[in-house]
């Protein structure tokens, strides 16, 4: 039984054989799977199209399409999930290798012996429900940070658009020190609703692959915002945040994503601050 739907498995056996298909299924149907067949490879491939299955019992040596292309064209098929296939194979066969090496998962000889031939089908059985869990749990995984990186965006839309109201003195004339306050603020709101964007982005193109954006980035400039973000942090624990620059600090540019640095030095300066009880934390740029 599918651990995911608590349907019965469905295995579709293939052999040019009658008497193998009759034998097998027979075994199989008496265990509660629901069986359907192919008598040579081309017919199971148009059954893989129309209908999926939970595993493939195949028989490696049939006229035309043999075992071996079968499994090298289900492997090859991007549209099929992940289906286990179970090779079966006469006694002297000597290149059973070549068909696990193709993608089939295991093989059984003829002749078939009930306890054996329900042991290996029991076994990928469980391999495919495990990829299929963990496929799902994945999928789950990306449907809620997509989600989440939606309502994440809308109230920080609204926060940006009311600090460029503030800034703008729309809202009534600011005192230098309150300038200040609102320009970082709508720092950082800035970078963070970037960052919910290029997240965004990943998991609707990409299924989770970041690329990164390269530019000229100048990275003292880029620790000072940092610096003025996590400033009211260090104050709040009683700390002195020091930006220290040499002379030279400032003359190059690095080529990096601007949005994951300012993500590392967020993380590394916050949690200097968090473990740092009394005194100082110190950021030193040193040229290479």
């Amino acid at each position: 039984m599918s651990s995911l739907s608590s349907k019965p498995d469905k295995i579709l056996v293939v052999d040019d054989s009658p008497d193998n298909v009759f034998l097998v299924k027979t075994i199989l149907e008496e265990e509660g799977y629901i069986v359907s067949t192919a008598e040579n490879g081309v017919s199971a491939l148009a059954e893989l199209e129309t209908s999926t299955c939970d595993l493939v019992l195949l028989d490696l040596m049939m006229p035309g399409m043999d075992g071996y292309e079968v499994t090298k064209q289900i492997r090859g098929n991007k549209s099929l999930p992940f289906i286990p296939i179970l090779l079966i194979t006469a006694h002297d066969s000597p290149n059973v290798a070549h068909g696990l090496d193709l993608g089939a998962d295991d093989f059984i000889r003829k002749p078939v012996t009930v306890d054996e031939l329900l042991a290996r089908v029991r076994s990928l059985l469980r391999l495919k429900h495990t990829i299929d869990e963990r496929d799902e749990i994945d999928r789950q995984r990306q449907d809620f940070v997509s989600r989440l990186t939606h309502d994440l965006r809308t109230p920080l839309v609204a926060a940006d658009k009311m600090l460029m109201l503030f800034q703008e003195g729309a809202l009534g004339n600011l005192s230098d020190q309150m300038q200040e306050v609102i320009d970082i603020m709508a720092r950082s709101n800035s970078n963070l609703l970037a960052m919910v964007n290029t997240l965004l982005e990943v998991y609707r193109f990409e299924a989770g692959r970041k690329t990164m954006a390269f530019q000229p980035v100048d990275i003292p400039n880029l620790l000072s915002e940092v610096v003025g973000e996590l400033n009211p942090l260090a104050v709040d624990k009683g700390l002195a945040l020091h930006l220290k620059l040499s002379e030279n600090s400032g003359k190059d540019l690095v080529m990096a994503d601007r949005l994951e640095l300012i993500r590392l030095f967020t993380n590394l300066v916050g949690n200097a601050i968090k473990f740092t009880d009394n005194g100082s934390v110190t950021i030193r740029v040193i040229p290479a």
